[in-house]
């Protein structure tokens, strides 16, 4: 009977040994046929790449990327075949194409733990993306993988309280990327009342890592200000009073998952589990951040009355006399401007939040001035903040809006601020 080798015993190396020693191991981990040795190999890779240090790590992207591309004369002579004989050849074409790195990755992820430490791995990568352009082609291969594995349909969703795993509600601080949780206390203050509530989108291979979590509020109206939300002194309401499902924090907790899309209709799920627990909530609404509005007023506005305006709101120094309803009138109107006009390279909102939002089905609801006057609320959006709106019957339909034409659905809300703003602003100019 064969026995399997031992799992190698790995001391910390120089970066000339390191970088040797995962070249060899990734060598050897496309070259093995047997799966029990080929575990073994890819968990000693993956075992040595967690020991390494930040210079090894970049070390061992920089061979993939060369090292462990397509091979070039394959290929030219696959797509030869394909301009000779056609479709007939462009299976082969597809396999010449397909960089040996990304099969090194698929045999990664079979060591235990090995999905964990791929994610753990691409956070590492883009880091060092941001240094060496020439590392996009790897990321492109890892990324191509990581979005077939986490699929929408693979994902699952669990609610969680105050009776959930200690270890679970510690990430949950550790990941809360919106609103800070300052302590055990404030955590409690968010998932422990009758009108709040907290789901985490999971992977099986994951399952004690939320990818992504939502608190929620539940509230009688459309709320317009955070604190209302966060305040720990305020009276719960029961849940039988509630209409409204307030999304008042959505935070994304795997740095390695970046840019990976979970789908477009997350918050659809978690409204409508919300609906079959509580069917009188008739409304489902966002609270929510404009994450990218003063950098992006920064970069645009000319005239120095309004950079020195903008700078008055961004510190939170009290605004006297006409001040507040000039500065209110200024903000909302480059708020609207920045909402529908500000497009990325691919024609969407510049706004990350925005492009979720939307992109899930939501419409713009409403802005609301001063909703935020935290110093992160006040430094990356003036204090705004808005309200997208999810009805459930319309939210595949603004969806495809979204998506096929790039169409932002509004409501009536936002419409009026977007009409009145613009007179309010001359006014206050002359």
């Amino acid at each position: 009977m064969r026995r399997l080798r031992p799992l190698m015993v790995i001391t910390p190396a120089t970066d000339v040994n390191a970088l040797a020693l995962l070249k060899d191991l990734a060598h050897a981990l496309l070259s093995v046929r047997g799966e029990a040795s080929g575990v073994a190999i890819a968990t000693d890779l993956l075992r040595l790449y967690e020991q390494s240090d930040e210079d090894q790590r970049r070390g061992f992207f920089a061979m993939l990327a060369t090292d462990f591309g397509p091979d070039e004369t394959i290929l030219a002579a696959a797509w030869k075949r394909y301009c000779d004989d056609g479709p007939a050849a462009l299976p082969a074409l597809a396999r010449s194409v397909e960089a040996p790195r990304q099969e090194l990755f698929r045999r990664l992820n079979l060591a235990p733990g090995g999905t964990s430490a791929l994610v753990r791995m691409r956070a590492d990568l883009l880091v060092a993306l941001d240094a060496d352009a020439s590392l996009a082609m790897v990321d492109a291969d890892l990324s191509h993988l990581l979005q077939s594995w986490f699929n929408r349909g693979f994902l699952f969703l669990r609610s969680i309280d105050w009776s959930s795993p200690a270890s679970l509600l510690e990430r949950i601080i550790r990941y809360e990327a919106v609103h800070d949780i300052a302590s055990w206390a404030d955590l409690r203050n968010r998932l422990d009342p009758d009108d709040r509530r907290c789901y985490a989108f999971f992977h099986p291979a994951m399952p004690d890592e939320p990818l992504i979590f939502v608190e929620v509020g539940l509230t009688r109206d459309i709320p317009d200000d955070v604190r209302a939300m966060l305040d720990p002194e305020r009276t719960p309401i029961a849940r039988s009073e509630a209409t409204t499902a307030t999304f008042y924090s959505i935070s994304n907790c795997q740095p390695g998952l970046r840019g990976i899309s979970f789908g477009h209709f997350l918050i659809k799920q978690v409204a409508a589990d919300l609906k079959r627990e509580l069917p009188a909530l008739s409304c489902f609404v966002t609270l929510s951040p404009l994450p990218g509005l003063i950098r992006w007023l920064r970069s645009t506005l000319e005239d120095q009355a309004d950079v020195d305006l903008l700078a008055r709101i961004v510190s939170g120094t009290a605004l006297e006399g006409e001040e507040e309803p000039a500065a209110r009138a200024f903000l909302l109107q480059h708020a609207v401007t920045y909402l529908t006009q500000a497009k990325n390279a691919a024609g969407k909102p510049r706004d990350p939040v925005a492009r979720f939002h939307l992109g899930n089905g939501a419409r713009l609801e409403r802005l609301n001035w001063n909703a935020d006057r935290s110093a992160n609320g006040l430094r990356q959006s003036g204090g705004l903040m808005v309200n997208y709106l999810y009805d459930l019957a319309r939210i595949e339909e603004n969806h495809e809006a979204f998506a096929e034409r790039s169409e932002i659905v509004t409501g009536a809300p936002f419409d009026r601020v977007a009409q009145s703003t613009m007179g309010s602003v001359d006014r206050a100019r002359t």
